[in-house]
């Protein structure tokens, strides 16, 4: 069966179960999720088969995990009602198509793939890269072409993993059948939230997080350690809002806008110290919080809700894949007509 012309687009995006997710998520995915969850039909899935790549050695961790950052979906405004959320490794189509994939995309393709230098450096796997964490940009393609996902909300770092994809569809499409979708990347308002510590972005790994499950005190803490302007020695002195962490924040989440300006106005010429100015960004950071802390406090009230909602999105999302997973095997002439009568 096909989709129909006057279905809704659809949406597919996840995230690792590694950790609690933090503010870089939202900017840079979970805010548009919400918005778009509407107009769009979302799936979400929680990586779980990703993370083993470079978290094999402890399983044992995503299990917890999982829950916990279904409440932080739930905490945000992702409506179950609206958007399937389910759990990677529960769908076998998922790689059973990324098996297929590997046949499509070439060990040089994907060792020049940015996204995937980056985090090996950052990892320091060097010589003892793990085969799976080299092909997870296959098995990404694999969880956006099992949905037929329209749009892929991702952060601007993961651009070349949609770019991947897109090449996988078309050489798919191109030797068999006009099957897959080629999604399109859907940019948060952000492209990337640098770590507290000035590092290019939030990372579970680094520690550099402001969580969205932080309390209001761990917030402050956070806050007042963050890196700002290095070359400023004295509140007197000029400062640099561009590139300066506090200012990023405030301008993702600094829902007053004339205060932050007059920040903007006083910092550039020595006016303002960055104790006042970080003091504003808790306040702001807080204020946003609450909300989140208080939806997520009644989730964690009722835990068999939250298994509920992963029981039924992953049930919902694998009666999708088998669709998808059944036209590409006709597409390919895998489907043994023969092998299904029981011949």
């Amino acid at each position: 069966m096909t989709r129909k012309m006057t279905e809704k687009k659809r949406i597919l995006t996840g995230d690792r179960p590694t950790g609690r997710l933090h503010l870089g998520h939202y900017v840079g995915s979970l805010s548009n999720r919400v918005k778009l969850q509407d107009s769009y039909e979302c799936y979400i899935l929680i990586a779980d088969a990703q993370a083993l790549t470079d978290h094999f050695e402890h399983p044992d961790i995503l299990q917890k995990n999982i829950r916990e950052v279904v409440k932080d979906y739930l905490s945000v405004g992702i409506d179950p009602e609206k958007s399937t959320i389910f759990v990677q490794s529960m769908i076998p189509e998922i790689a059973e198509l990324a098996v297929f994939y590997l046949n499509l995309v070439t060990v040089a393709r994907l060792q020049r793939n940015p996204t995937v230098k980056d985090e090996m450096r950052q990892k320091g796997f060097e010589n003892n890269l793990p085969a799976g964490f080299l092909v997870y940009p296959v098995h990404q393609a694999a969880d956006i072409t099992a949905f037929k996902a329209d749009l892929v909300p991702v952060g601007k770092d993961q651009l070349p993993m949609i770019e991947q994809t897109n090449e996988i569809v078309r050489r798919f499409n191109s030797l068999y059948k006009k099957v897959l979708v080629e999604p399109e990347a859907l940019l948060g308002d952000f492209a990337r939230l640098p770590g507290t510590d000035g590092q290019a972005k939030m990372s579970k790994s680094i520690g550099n997080c402001i969580y969205l499950a932080d309390d209001a005190e761990a917030v402050k803490k956070k806050v007042m350690r963050m890196y700002t302007d290095p070359t400023r020695l004295r509140a007197t002195d000029p400062g640099h809002v561009e590139g300066n962490p506090v200012f990023t924040y405030h301008d993702a989440f600094n829902p007053n806008k004339a205060e932050v300006d007059d920040l903007k106005d006083r910092y550039r010429k020595g006016a303002v110290g960055d104790v006042e100015v970080k003091k504003c960004l808790i306040e702001a950071l807080n204020h946003f919080l609450e909300p989140l802390r208080e939806r997520r406090a009644r989730y964690e009230q009722d835990e068999k809700k939250i298994d509920e909602i992963i029981i039924e999105g992953t049930r919902q999302a694998r009666v999708v894949a088998r669709e998808t997973m059944a036209q590409v095997r006709s597409a390919m002439h895998i489907d043994y007509p023969f092998l299904s009568k029981g011949e």
